[in-house]
């Protein structure tokens, strides 16, 4: 492709992405939590595509879907503050760019601190020249002293240190060849914040390992989960297939979209059956009572 096609088909796209945005509004308000609003968010995604000339050949829909994906954890996909990125990346099944969803570091801590159950979490990176000791088993000991050189040196190590209300801590320690073996997984190892914040992501990579075994809220649990999927799972799960939905018009795509993203918040429950008092009646007559059932065994 010229550059003159490029220019063409960007400004293409800016212009189906603001549309997109302007008819799926109202289903990204739905999604946001109180701390944010709709129009920041599209705000903060827009300056983001214009700024980044690969994302403005993204697919419009799969960067909306990345927006939606956003409202749902939470966060801001700036690429700047580090709460999520919008990645683009080339798709061999539809030959074409499409944006994804990175939660960075900042984004973890954030959702771990909504919890409530933290009164202090961190990551660091321990570097070549840096003093530290690390002991894992019945006594667990973690020391770093961070050397005061303009050159540290590379990246040798990562962790992550959680401490609760209850006042008990804990934390994970990562090598840089684990690091490396997760960046290896991501669907983004050689494009975006592995490359130009690796620091970043080595730290959120301990720091999801560590948040992984805190006794975090289920919502907050389920947020990591969802990251998670979005990092290393399929990109094709957040595009719909418009032949299976039987849109064509932008505006169907964006709610079938929506539709699909939106997450499962109530689960129906099995009706009970109806009980038949005269056959319980008869069988009480027929049988001794059972003796109750010690309700301690299930606490």
């Amino acid at each position: 492709m010229n550059r003159k096609n490029e220019l063409v088909t960007r400004d293409a796209n800016i212009a189906t992405l603001r549309d997109l945005f302007a008819r799926s509004k109202q289903q990204i308000a739905a999604a946001l939590p109180s701390h944010l609003t709709a129009d920041r968010l599209i705000r903060i995604a827009m300056t983001t595509v214009q700024r980044t000339p690969k994302l403005a050949e993204c697919s419009p829909l799969s960067i909306l879907g990345c927006v939606i994906e956003a409202a749902q954890l939470g966060l801001e996909p700036d690429n700047i503050l580090g709460h999520a990125y919008l990645v683009p990346f080339w798709n061999k099944k539809t030959n074409r760019y499409e944006a994804k969803l990175i939660p960075g570091y900042r984004g973890l801590l954030d959702l771990a601190r909504r919890s409530g159950e933290l009164s202090m979490v961190y990551a660091r990176c321990v570097h070549e020249k840096d003093k530290y000791e690390i002991a894992f088993g019945l006594e667990p000991r973690l020391i770093h002293i961070p050397c005061d050189s303009d050159t540290p040196g590379e990246i040798i190590a990562a962790y992550a240190v959680a401490k609760l209300r209850d006042g008990s801590s804990q934390f994970e320690w990562m090598w840089r060849r684990e690091i490396e073996a997760v960046r290896a997984r991501s669907s983004a190892a050689n494009d975006g914040p592995w490359v130009t914040d690796f620091a970043e992501m080595a730290k959120k990579t301990v720091l999801r390992r560590l948040m992984k075994v805190l006794p975090l809220s289920v919502e907050v649990q389920r947020a990591i989960a969802r990251a998670d999927e979005l990092e290393f799972g399929d990109a094709q799960l957040y595009e719909p297939d418009l032949k299976e939905q039987k849109t064509t018009d932008r505006l169907s795509a964006a709610d079938a979209l929506a539709e699909r993203l939106k997450p499962a918040t109530d689960i129906e429950a099995v009706p009970r059956q109806p009980l038949d008092t005269n056959a319980k009646n008869e069988e009480n007559q027929e049988s001794e009572p059972e003796p109750a059932q010690d309700e301690s065994l299930f606490t």
